[in-house]
């Protein structure tokens, strides 16, 4: 593995130096390529989907390996989005005249080579290489090994016409073997950036194995906060799609909070799509109770939430914790608690408590009536994303083009040193262009 990246490393400067219009024609012949494979592709994703049944995997699992005529779509409509926006690379972001002859530039750039390890979703390899591409940068890529027929023919499809079309031999690499993440790990100096997209125990493990910066997030724990003054019919419809629309993403809601001025009223409105839906609730001995008055079942000794560290839980499964909570303020004390700093909303039609939710609550995203769910790169218009961040350096929530990128200083001079401004014979004069 370090000498697979060295030559990547060594390869990272040619891709950087494509031109927009190259990335940009490797792009469709990719697109082109993965839809003239359609058929090869799906029938290897029959047979990892047989596998996943075969061995147990979890229903929340299977639905991320499957790869159909609709995920192929919309990772092709993700690519065409791509190809459209704007080069993230060569942006000059700071102009400034430090003295006559002497011109400062910030300039964007790419990364370099970046190892990502994702977990069981075939589209995620495609949307990763895609943006890669794009941004200019070199990828390893490790995926789980539930999806390794999908992800197989998905690399060699990809690879195949990016090097067809300018790409350099290097520009990417597909791991296979669990053996070479911790290798990959060792790569300190050859990678510069790793992306794990997992769970909490692996990102964790990422972090502590490895010299090499890290970008991710570890815990999707979303929530769906229900102020008193709610429309409670809206409500409903968006805390049904925050939990159900796709129950496994890291951005659906697991935790929802409600007022207790309307709890009874709301839990009543709740109850029946809640049911309907086949979403299991999970709650405090209050919630149980309030149940009861309503006229439904309350929790029984499994649901019950005892212990408050109870809702740090990612379920990514149709079960939704339940608390009540005295006003907008303890909301955001809960979510700042026991959230994981990704995705949290508000339904509520008092802009003052919107407002003070938005600036208080600690993550990269905070939505106001509307789904966690749309917390994703591609529907924010960035083409795609390699993963969300819930960091608060270099990028945060949706990474996409932009969080695939760094910049360097480019100063332009005509014969200065330092000892003229040292000894004040010249003067800065900074003047921004």
């Amino acid at each position: 593995m370090k000498q697979i990246t060295k030559r990547m490393k060594a390869d990272s400067f040619r891709m950087a130096a494509l031109s927009e219009d190259t990335r940009n024609k490797i792009l469709l012949a990719v697109k082109e390529a993965l839809l003239e494979n359609r058929e090869a592709i799906f029938a290897a994703n029959r047979q990892d989907m047989e596998n996943a049944k075969a061995n147990n995997i979890p229903s929340p699992v299977m639905k991320r390996l499957l790869f159909d005529e609709h995920k192929l779509k919309t990772v092709a409509d993700g690519i065409d989005q791509l190809i459209g926006l704007e080069d993230p690379i060569n942006r000059v972001v700071l102009e400034r005249e430090m003295d006559a002859g002497l011109l400062l530039k910030r300039v964007t750039c790419p990364i370099g080579v970046i190892g990502i390890i994702f977990e069981s979703r075939p589209d995620a390899l495609i949307q990763i290489s895609s943006l890669c591409i794009k941004s200019g940068n070199c990828a390893v890529l490790k995926g789980g090994s539930e999806t390794v027929n999908t992800n197989r023919i998905l690399f060699e499809t990809i690879y195949k016409a990016a090097v067809e079309n300018g790409a350099p031999e290097n520009c990417m690499y597909q791991a296979q073997a669990h053996s070479e993440i911790d290798e990959l790990l060792d790569c300190y100096g050859s990678v510069d950036l790793i992306i794990p997209r997992g769970s909490n125990a692996f990102v964790q493990y990422i972090m502590n194995h490895t010299r090499i910066p890290v970008m991710g997030h570890a815990d999707g724990i979303c929530h769906t906060y229900i102020h008193k003054e709610a429309d409670l019919d809206m409500a409903c419809r968006i805390l049904v799609d925050a939990k159900t629309q796709y129950t496994a993403a890291c951005n659906a809601t697991e935790t929802l909070l409600i007022d207790r001025a309307v709890a009874k009223e709301a839990l009543k409105v709740f109850l029946p799509v809640m049911k309907e839906n086949h979403v299991v609730l999970r709650g405090t001995m209050e919630v149980s109770d309030l149940l009861k008055q309503i006229g439904a079942e309350g929790m029984d000794e499994d649901s019950l939430i005892r212990e408050e560290d109870d809702f740090a839980t990612e379920y990514l499964d149709l079960i939704l914790s339940v608390k009540l909570v005295d006003g907008v303020e303890e909301a955001i004390r809960h979510i700042n608690t026991y959230g994981s700093h990704h995705t949290d909303a508000i339904i509520t039609n008092d802009k003052e408590s919107a407002e003070l939710f938005l600036q208080q609550v600690d993550s990269a995203g905070c939505y106001v009536n509307c789904s966690t769910r749309f917390s994703d790169g591609f529907r924010y218009g960035f083409g795609a994303e390699v993963g969300i961040s819930t960091s608060k350096l270099h990028a945060r929530g949706p990474v996409g083009l932009e969080g695939l990128t760094t910049y360097k200083y480019k100063l332009y001079g005509s014969g200065q040193t330092v000892e003229e401004y040292a000894n004040g014979s010249k003067q800065f004069h900074f003047k921004d262009l």
